[in-house]
């Protein structure tokens, strides 16, 4: 590429160079040119504010890409992946010159996919791979890029191939009936036409998007028009099959389900840019894919939940339990119909599903190469039994140990299956937490003595007073020295003996306040009067006995005072003595309510341990 505005082809040798051919169509000076290193083609970019592609056999140009306000300058190519970057007056950008994705269609145990523009048929059984017919085309620009998408026919064994040519086009064939016996090397009596996403809609019609004069057309086998009707929005861009008679038709913010027959919208939902729809075997499900988001919808488009990706969605397949598995750039992931999803694996390369099998991923990727993929399904069965209360595999799943870890255990929680959570925990902490959130007192007491914190104890000692298991909060309590909340207790539950310690142990530890509510709760009025005038407190300690009829004390204490020059509080004789009331029930602990055990509680309690009373 040089400042006359051409690119100029040479072939060299060690000792001479000549001119082969001369590419023109640029308009000012071409600052960079360079062999694509995957295909036949030359790409040259200028300070005409265009990229250029020319096909290197043909010598003729085959796209061009242009910029407003920016010069080209340099080009690159990635060394591994189909990308090219080109450095501009204000930047740089980096893009693909066309579609990786090839354009496939399953059927039962067959898949049909376009490569190296042969139709082929791949067998999941056998793993046989066929070329079917080819569909090469003639002209320049549709030799760039391959086929958009593809609808199969089971009954007429057809397929309709979508191509982006010429603003949207599509060619029905009629597959040979014999795959294996004939070579495939010419290509098949095929019907074209213009038009955008042709599907079949029945055994022998297929319907076609005309955007120019916004109809849709329903056509027969021999590509002659049987019917015409509006499409349902002004602006619908797309169709996609949604069973016999019906259209999924895409407008810029929802999906509408049409019915052709009746000319009739039945259901419309609002949805991202969809630009992949993938049912599930039995049509009951549909999971519509824009480029950050999946929505799953039932079969008359009632929405089911909306799972969002910061990566873009690349495709996607259902398994037979009802559950969708789909790919990122880098990931193969699964959501639910209610909405749960999670990472199954991770990618090296970006595939594309095309069926879902037991532990089997089968996929296509990027060079449209068949691919088996292996993945670990118990993560998102263990939900989905969860969910459709199969508890039996639940529980299948836990005894086999086939799942573990911190997502699982949180998810059990959320849920709310702390005890089925309990099973699977190792971590004390985490064992005490669950075992407080479903009332396992015994479990929580051997995490507790494990763990031995403060807090610990003293959240045990709350949630076993909430269940009346006072011999466990009394533990509790003396495991943390919380002699306030001890001295309470053996008054709620009448251990008087216990009290009594209590007493003795606040005169150890100079409790002043500790002595006086012990005394006041064991209703010993001598020891409450030594203890007011140990603290100074004779007015006090004089109006006690006085009240209470201690004579001696309260004689001994008003000679006192009125040495000191005090005033004797003047006693109305009306007082009568602060006892505490006798409980009902003593030592054992409080009757628990009877609580009915769920499922798995029952099933559990043997290996998890303890009782669950609440």
């Amino acid at each position: 590429g040089a400042d006359d505005r051409q690119v100029k082809l040479w072939r060299m040798n060690d000792t001479k160079a000549w001119e082969v051919d001369t590419l023109r169509g640029h308009v000012n000076n071409v600052s960079c040119v360079m062999f694509h290193a995957r295909q036949d083609i030359i790409v040259s970019n200028s300070e005409d504010k265009s990229i250029r592609v020319w096909d290197m056999s043909k010598r003729t140009g085959v796209q061009t890409f242009r910029r407003e306000h920016d010069r080209f300058w340099i080009l690159s190519a990635h060394p591994e992946v189909n990308l090219l970057a080109a450095g501009h007056d204000s930047g740089m950008i980096v893009f693909k010159l066309e579609r990786e994705r090839p354009a496939y269609a399953h059927h039962q145990g067959t898949l049909y996919y376009v490569k190296d523009r042969y139709l082929r048929s791949y067998d999941y059984q056998s793993q046989r791979d066929n070329p079917l017919i080819s569909i090469r085309r003639a002209g320049a620009a549709a030799s760039a890029a391959g086929p958009r998408s593809l609808s199969y026919n089971p009954a007429e064994n057809a397929v309709l191939v979508n191509l982006d040519a010429d603003g949207g086009s599509y060619e029905l064939h009629v597959l040979p009936k014999d795959a294996g016996a004939q070579r495939a090397e010419a290509t098949s009596d095929s019907r074209r036409g213009t038009g955008t996403s042709a599907v079949f809609v029945a055994r022998n019609r297929f319907a076609v998007l005309d955007k120019g004069a916004h109809q849709i057309l329903i056509k027969n086998l021999r590509n002659e028009v049987t019917k015409k009707c509006p499409p349902p929005d002004a602006s619908t861009d797309a169709i996609f099959y949604a069973g016999t008679g019906t259209l999924l038709c895409r407008s810029e913010d929802r999906m509408v389900l049409f019915d052709v027959q009746q000319r009739t919208a039945m259901a419309e939902l609002a949805t991202p840019f969809i630009k992949y729809v993938v049912w599930s075997n039995d049509m009951s499900l549909v999971a519509m894919l824009s480029k950050h988001a999946i929505v799953i919808a039932n079969r008359k488009l009632g929405h089911a939940c909306t799972v969002h990706e910061t990566i873009r969605v690349k495709s996607g397949a259902w398994d037979d339990c009802g559950v969708f598995v789909y790919t990122t750039l880098n990931h193969i992931k699964y959501a639910l119909p209610n909405g749960d999803s999670g990472i199954i694996r991770t990618l090296d390369t970006p595939v594309y599903l095309t069926k879902v099998f037991g532990n089997t991923v089968y996929c296509l990727d990027r060079d449209g190469r068949n691919r088996q993929i292996q993945i670990d399904t118990s993560e998102y069965m263990f939900k989905l039994s969860l969910i459709q209360r199969k508890y039996d595999q639940v529980l299948a799943m836990i005894r086999g140990n086939a799942l573990c870890g911190q997502s699982i255990i949180a998810y059990l929680q959320q849920k709310g299956f702390p005890e089925v959570a309990l099973h699977f925990v190792k971590d004390e902490r985490t064992r005490f937490n669950l075992a407080l959130e479903c009332g396992n007192i015994e479990v929580a007491l051997a995490s507790a003595q494990e763990i031995d914190e403060k807090d610990t104890w003293h959240r045990l000692g709350v949630e076993a007073l909430r269940q009346g298991n006072h011999q466990i909060v009394e533990f509790a309590y003396q495991k943390t020295k919380n002699f306030e909340r001890l001295s309470f207790l053996y008054l709620i539950t009448g251990n008087k003996e216990k009290l009594a310690k209590m007493l003795k142990i606040s005169e150890m530890r100079s409790d002043v306040m500790g002595q006086f509510h012990n005394a006041l709760y064991l209703g010993d009025v001598r020891e409450r009067v030594k203890i007011l005038e140990t603290s100074g407190h004779y007015p006090l300690a004089y109006l006690t006995a006085k009240t209470h009829g201690l004579e001696e004390d309260a004689a001994r204490l008003e000679e006192s005072l009125t040495e000191s020059g005090v005033a004797v509080p003047v006693v109305d004789g009306h007082g009568e003595l602060f006892t505490p009331p006798t409980p009902i029930l003593r030592d054992d602990n409080w009757p628990l309510l009877t609580v009915s055990k769920g499922f798995f509680e029952g099933v559990l309690s043997g290996e998890v341990g303890g009782e669950y009373a609440a």
